[in-house]
């Protein structure tokens, strides 16, 4: 098993293998170059997005600065939107449904590091003798309709049911279920989002 199929199935991997450090390096500079192109350069940007995230729907509209890990272990549905700074450390497979909306500075981030010292610091790599380290990672996976606010982080491992609303500033670290509102830090469910919640029932917006 390659280190790449290591990390892919969330087995312990060492993040410093140089087919691993050759694709990141490939993403950063996709991202840099998305990063440094101005907003009506639309071909070119479109021309980057296609390199660096082969698996996407139409109408992706990802406003920049964007950072991504490896892009190619992430999948967008269609129409989805990002505001600026999203950050996404695919490490692990990242699935993202149909109209998904990301807030300013959302963080989606599937590596796990050992919480011992002693399995976490680097050390010399016994064949490359070169420092490395060990992690893991987990998928998230995130529904169809779903609102992401910003400075949102969520964690490896979860998975944020189909139209659901994370608000602002949570840190959601275990799954959400369909059709809630959810924040906090950690993120918890506060309520099912009803029919209460129909724009019409609130004048004072018309």
């Amino acid at each position: 098993m390659t280190e790449t199929e290591r990390m892919l199935s969330g087995k312990l991997y060492d993040p410093g293998d140089p087919a691993l450090a050759a694709l990141r390096r490939e993403a950063h500079i996709l991202c840099q170059r998305y990063n440094q192109l101005a907003e009506d350069e639309e071909a070119a940007r479109a021309d980057i997005l296609r390199q660096l995230l082969p698996e996407h729907g139409e109408n992706l509209y990802l406003q920049g600065p964007i950072q991504f890990d490896y892009g190619r272990f992430t999948t967008f549905g269609a129409n989805c939107y990002a505001n600026f700074n999203l950050t996404v450390l695919d490490c692990c497979p990242v699935v993202i449904g149909d109209n998904v909306f990301f807030g300013t500075n959302v963080s989606l981030l599937t590596p796990i590091h050992p919480l011992r010292w002693q399995e976490r610091n680097l050390f010399l790599h016994p064949e490359r003798g070169e420092l490395t380290d060990r992690e893991y990672a987990a998928p998230i996976t995130i529904g169809s309709s779903v609102w992401i606010a910003g400075s949102v982080t969520v964690t490896g491992g979860v998975t944020i049911g189909s139209g659901s609303v994370i608000g602002a500033g949570s840190v959601v670290t275990r799954d959400v279920p369909e059709n809630v509102l959810a924040f906090g830090s950690p993120c918890r469910v506060i309520r099912p989002i009803t029919e209460a919640d129909r724009l019409s029932l609130r004048p004072e917006l018309f």
